[in-house]
């Protein structure tokens, strides 16, 4: 048995566009195979195969798949000892340099101390960090990683008050001062929302100033961004309230939007050098469809996987109810065919990709 032959062929046919249906079939044959073998393979090769089959080479974390990689490949009798020292030494380095990052980054949450003054709020400043590494983890991408884990924390914080707290007229009021931008509006903020809202705009004045002259503009791409996902986590809250289910299509477009994943890709670009020109922005706004599928992704895994734990808790109809409802299926039937349209969207990223 070629069991390095099957896992290439595995992970290369993920890379499936449209169409391609002997693809498709070469997922289902080897997946199914190279399962069978676990049993029988010796290590370090059974922890490569069961890393991959768990999550496919073009959709994992690089640099997590490097530190599993390393000591796998140092078992390796064919290997490259250079290449294994150069390896190390590169993982090595720039872990450093991401310690040092979320140090900064845990320094700027402790003293910015919203998760004390909104105490329901979730203190996850270390996940933030870690998601930005799945977009860019080089050495010179240093100043956009910090700049855009500031940028999920505070998301994440915006999110938590509108899903888990604030009253429908809270969420109206915050949302209309987001909307005007400006100090002025925090009259009209509830008085537990003023010091988030304070820091928001103080923040985001921050990231300004750390931009070049030529980049400022950036900023108000970013701002527009904030302003339409609190829009729609107001409409979110709203049907939340109203008890209101709607049909899968109206949830999913204004539920893209909050998965947060459009204004993130925005904030990726903010801290980078001339590559993100204004018209790497102007693009990200019209949202292309390879951002829209990133964001169906996010959207319907992450209600598939939560779905069990949400029905423990008053929350607005996710996409599975949705979908249960407009289709009349039960649970097993929902998360089917939602994850089959996650598999769609995958192959609308390799093809938009190309």
């Amino acid at each position: 048995e070629d069991v390095k032959g099957l896992l290439s062929l595995y992970n290369a046919a993920y890379l499936r566009i449209h169409g391609e249906y002997i693809l498709d079939e070469a997922i289902l044959f080897t997946k199914n195979r190279l399962a069978s073998l676990l049993d029988e393979l010796k290590q370090p090769l059974v922890i490569l195969v069961s890393h991959f089959l768990e999550t496919p080479l073009c959709r994992g974390n690089k640099r997590l798949l490097a530190r599993k990689y390393i000591p796998i490949y140092q078992e390796e009798e064919r290997r490259n000892e250079a290449i294994l020292e150069f390896a190390k030494l590169d993982f090595n380095l720039l872990q450093s340099l991401h310690q040092e990052e979320l140090k900064k980054i845990s320094i700027w949450w402790n003293d910015l101390a919203l998760a004390k003054s909104l105490n329901f709020a979730r203190d996850r400043i270390v996940e933030c960090y870690y998601w930005i590494h799945n977009v860019h983890f080089e050495p010179h991408y240093s100043r956009a990683r910090l700049i855009c884990t500031k940028v999920i924390a505070l998301l994440s914080v915006l999110d938590d008050i509108y899903d888990n707290y604030s009253t429908l007229q809270e969420s109206q009021l915050l949302t209309e001062a987001i909307q005007r931008w400006e100090p002025q509006a925090i009259d009209e903020v509830p008085e537990y929302l003023k010091d988030f809202y304070l820091k928001l705009l103080r923040t985001f004045k921050e990231f300004e100033n750390e931009l070049e002259n030529d980049e400022k503009y950036r900023i108000s791409f970013l701002q527009d961004e904030i302003k339409a996902i609190s829009r729609s986590f107001f409409i979110e809250a709203k049907w939340g309230i109203e008890k209101y289910v709607p049909t899968l299509e109206e949830h999913l477009s204004n539920s893209l939007d909050t998965t947060g994943y459009r204004l993130l890709i925005c904030a990726s670009y903010v801290g980078m050098d001339q590559v993100a020109s204004k018209e790497v922005f102007e693009w990200v706004a019209s949202f292309p469809k390879i951002i829209k599928a990133s964001c169906m992704i996010c959207r319907l895994m992450d209600d598939v996987t939560s779905h069990e734990l949400e029905q423990q808790r008053e929350h607005t109809a996710s996409t599975v109810e949705c979908y249960m409802k407009e289709f009349a299926t039960d649970e097993k039937e929902a998360y089917k065919n939602l994850m089959e349209m996650v598999e769609d969207a995958w192959k609308d990223i390799n093809q938009e990709s190309l």
